[in-house]
């Protein structure tokens, strides 16, 4: 096989890879969207650590 075949052959392999990773990343996603059994992430403004802030702050007063 020579480079003018491998090549093209490879970046469609790697492109196809890419669409697939980023299907199955927005299903596993959305999927998290709809458990409210899932933890929120601590980044978010409902996560458990701005809650424990606001929690510190009730106590206080």
């Amino acid at each position: 096989m020579e480079a003018g075949f491998i090549v093209p052959v490879l970046a469609l392999i790697t492109l196809l890879a890419g669409i697939v990773y980023a299907i199955w990343s927005k299903r596993e996603t959305e999927r998290q969207l709809r458990d409210p059994n899932d933890p929120k992430s601590s980044l978010a403004v409902d996560g458990p650590s701005h809650q424990n802030k606001d929690e510190r702050k009730e106590t206080a007063s």
